[in-house]
């Protein structure tokens, strides 16, 4: 097999520039795991950087022409290539609750999900890195104060600090993506368990966002708080004027009032 033909389905997009792989390969510390999951390693151009680390990697890949490929062409990783669909498979039939990093040239149309999948099993999951759309890392990235700042930012940061660390044009891509790639890397915190219920903080966090020109007067109305608790003035500010710790502190606040 000499190449795998990229499918715009699976938004496939195959990196052809070798230093920029290795760049990306060397985003990782390899501080607090062992192990490394590439998502969509299409023909492995970042995969044999991976394999070079004194780390285990392993290859989750939904394309089956790809999954062949990578057995052909890399046979290190016999018994490490996952033929399965990253956002529906139980990854702890491979890690069986062990610290694993993340990394990958995320194909752009499921790289939103990919991030809350990871912030969901932040538990085992202590460095994230890899290549958006160059947007959309941005997004993750950005400070309050932005337009775009959001639900991603937020969340993203109350466990992770999130690092926009470099560019990619597209003519180093087969085919081309219409727009730039951004890498970036998540390092989880020290200390990532909230002073909240998380789950009220997702729940507070996305309903703010949704109604993202509105004050959080307005926004979080369906939380039905206190006539007390809305005489505060942090009810003024609107979603992307907060910092993480004061969506924290809105959380808490709305805990204490009964909701």
């Amino acid at each position: 097999m000499e190449k795998v033909t990229a499918k715009k389905h699976l938004g496939q997009h195959f990196l052809k520039d070798e230093s920029i792989a290795k760049d990306i390969a060397d985003t990782l510390s390899l501080e607090g795991y062992s192990k490394i999951l590439e998502i969509g390693p299409g023909m492995g151009v970042l995969t044999k950087y991976l394999l070079d680390k004194p780390t285990e990697t392993y290859v989750i890949e939904i394309d089956k022409e790809s999954v062949e490929y990578l057995g052909v062409h890399y046979p290190k990783l016999e018994n490490h290539i996952i033929s399965k669909d990253f956002l529906k498979y139980n990854l702890n039939e491979v890690f069986n609750g062990e610290p694993f990093a993340i990394i990958g040239n995320f194909p752009y149309n499921i790289s939103t999900q990919i991030v809350f999948k990871t912030l969901e099993m932040r538990d085992q999951i202590p460095e994230f890195a890899g290549m958006f759309q160059k947007e959309v890392a941005e997004r993750i990235c950005e400070k309050k104060g932005s337009k775009t700042y959001g639900i991603l930012s937020v969340l993203a940061q109350a466990f992770y600090e999130a690092e926009y660390l470099f560019t990619v044009p597209p003519d180093v891509f087969n085919p081309p993506p219409k727009v730039d790639s951004g890498v970036l890397r998540l390092r989880r915190k020290a200390d990532y368990s909230l002073p909240c219920d998380e789950k009220l903080f997702f729940r507070v966090v996305k309903t703010a966002f949704q109604q993202r020109r509105k004050t959080l007067r307005n926004s979080l109305k369906t939380f039905n708080f206190s006539d007390n608790l809305k005489l505060d003035t942090i009810f003024d500010l609107r979603p992307e004027q907060l910092t993480v710790e004061q969506f924290i502190d809105i959380t808490q606040k709305i805990a204490a009032d009964g909701v």
